[in-house]
């Protein structure tokens, strides 16, 4: 009990200064010390952190924490298995379904090597780091506790020795106050052995923390070195799986085709001709060259909604759609004008508004067939595949009221234009009349630009519904026996906004643009069919076609306000065939 309180109260007199403790460690020690908690401090920490980027240690309790724990799932294999349950139901005749079953399986082998990944993080590093942050540098630290606590009981049995010896020599009693002072003696010599024990066990395990520490630094380098290697084999599956998706895509038949360019639409079709251009000429052959207003009047938005998504997926009822012409010229326009380069190309624009600038007949046309001759074979192909059928269309003119100005005129737009658009305005410009001064005459001269015969269905896939006339049918088209100003009045509530575009051309053309349109050679669209439309129902009843060369235009073709003098504007005979294009 007397040893104890002298103990406390040699701790009090260190504590308050009044006695002095005895230092027992090396300056070298006392830096390792202090390095020590630092370490401790960065290790706990940087172990937390790198717990919890373990996907398999979420939720985990720390009695539990293992990624081995079988009842403990990564969100990939959740995944995983989602994705291949997804692929069980849409099936593997899908597309869709094809690419969730191999995702699927690439997600569950990811998992396996996050697994890997996580087992050995754990095994080489994570471990390390709490060994070291929780076991190995509180031992240390323990034992510098342990040692001070000797330290104070060294000082407190010298302290009571000092005292024993000073007393001595006031006292009488010699005998029994030397047999004290050689008990406090013997005391303090074997508190001084037992701090020097201890001094020497947490000397040699300070300067062993020391010598490990490129150990320790080891664990982040295989922190890294791991990482990689998992990345590199991650990488290496993700490669190995990207063919196999890609030829999965490229085999599938159904491909979009609106708004993808030309060339990559044919090359992935394997076709020559663009699958919405063939399909639509060859319904319109068989049931819309004798529609009235065939390229001018708008169709239904729903039904060329319809249409369009039924050629980008490859599905066509020609039975259903052969009721509805001017669906299935909307679509072809609207495949036309999607194209992200025009047909004729951005680089050949300024040649052919420099050829359409030829005042001269003759010479304007050798540049248009020089400009065509520059086409790419894709667009070569397909334009002379349009221009051939606008040329057949051409020859029912008495019937669909469309001559070529007038096709060029709402089809023209579509096919070339300025690579930097402007508004509608600037649409219904000099340049707007210029392309029309391109599209006419070439399909006036189909046969000198294109010479021989062409066959429209290329593949063989389509077949020919019975024609019928629909235009009393159609909704936006007003009856024969209609009163002029009713008619009028009906086709100007009900036409939709493409048709309201398209007569704002043709009064822009009818009007502002007569004198520039006269200067390049182009005719007006002929927009009086519509006054002699009830006339024209005794044409419809007979169904013997026009004659196989091209009718010459009605007189009445032409705008009343244009001129009688055209001497400028292209004929219908062609001129002269070279001998190497006969």
């Amino acid at each position: 009990m007397k040893k104890q309180f002298n103990r406390m109260r040699q701790l009090a007199n260190q504590t308050v200064g009044r006695a002095e403790k005895t230092e027992v460690l090396s300056e070298d020690l006392l830096q390792v010390e202090k390095r020590l908690e630092l370490v401790k401090q960065v290790s706990h920490s940087t172990h937390k952190k790198l717990t919890a980027c373990l996907q398999g240690q979420q939720g985990v309790d720390v009695d539990k924490r293992s990624v081995r724990s079988p009842s403990k799932k990564l969100p990939l294999t959740s995944l995983a298995q989602c994705l291949v349950e997804g692929a069980s139901v849409l099936g593997d005749d899908s597309l869709l379904g094809k690419m969730l079953k191999i995702c699927g399986e690439t997600q569950d082998r990811l998992a396996q090597e996050l697994l890997l990944f996580e087992l050995q993080i754990e095994r080489d590093v994570v471990d390390p780091l709490f060994t070291l942050s929780e076991v190995e540098i509180p031992n240390i630290q323990k034992q510098r506790k342990h040692l001070a606590k000797l330290v104070l009981d060294m000082d407190s049995a010298r302290t009571r020795w000092h005292q024993s010896s000073k007393s001595s020599t006031l006292t009488s009693k010699e005998t029994s106050t030397g047999a004290k002072a050689d008990a406090l003696r013997e005391e303090m010599e074997e508190a001084a052995n037992r701090m020097e024990i201890c001094r020497d066990q947490l000397s040699a395990d300070m300067y062993s923390f020391v010598a490990k520490e490129i150990d320790y630094a080891n664990y982040f380098q295989t922190l890294i070195e791991v990482q990689a290697e998992y990345h590199r084999k991650s990488l290496e599956l993700l490669q190995n799986v990207l063919p196999q998706i890609k030829a999965q895509q490229e085999s599938w038949v159904e491909k979009p085709c609106y708004g993808k360019p030309l060339e990559e639409h044919l090359i992935l079709s394997g076709r020559e001709i663009a699958f919405p251009i063939e399909a639509c000429v060859t319904m319109l052959l068989d049931c819309g060259l004798q529609e009235e207003g065939l390229f001018r009047v708008a169709p239904s938005a729903s039904k060329l909604k319809k249409l369009k998504a039924s050629l980008d997926c490859g599905v066509l009822d020609f039975q259903e759609y052969s009721a509805d012409p001017h669906a299935i010229a909307g679509a072809l326009k609207s495949y036309l004008r999607e194209l992200p380069e025009p047909l004729l190309t951005f680089d050949l624009y300024d040649d052919w508004i420099q050829a359409s600038n030829i005042v001269d007949q003759d010479n304007r046309l050798q540049a248009l067939l020089s400009t065509c001759e520059k086409l790419p074979t894709a667009n070569s192909n397909n334009f002379k595949y349009l221009i051939k059928f606008l040329a057949k269309l051409n020859e029912f003119q008495d019937y669909n009221k469309m001559t070529p100005g007038n096709i060029a005129i709402v089809l023209g737009p579509n096919l070339l234009w300025a690579h930097t658009e402007g508004n509608i305005t600037e649409m219904m410009t000099t340049v707007s009349l210029q392309i029309v001064g391109i599209i006419e005459p070439i399909i006036q001269h189909a046969d000198w630009f294109f010479p021989g015969e062409m066959e429209f269905n290329v593949t063989g896939n389509y077949g020919s519904p019975v024609h019928t006339n629909h235009n009393a049918n159609y909704s936006s088209m007003p009856s024969p026996d209609m009163d002029q100003s009713d008619r009028r009045q009906q086709d100007q509530s009900r036409r939709p906004l493409s048709v309201a575009t398209d007569n704002m051309m043709l009064e822009f053309y009818k009007k502002d643009g007569i004198r520039k349109i006269q200067s390049m050679g182009v005719r007006v669209m002929d927009t009086s069919w519509v006054s002699r439309r009830g006339s024209s129902s005794s044409r419809k009843s007979s169904s013997t076609p026009p004659s196989v060369q091209p009718p010459a235009p009605p007189s009445d073709s032409l705008n009343p306000e244009q001129p009688a003098d055209l001497s400028t504007s292209p004929s219908q005979t062609p001129p002269p065939i070279s001998a190497d294009r006969a």
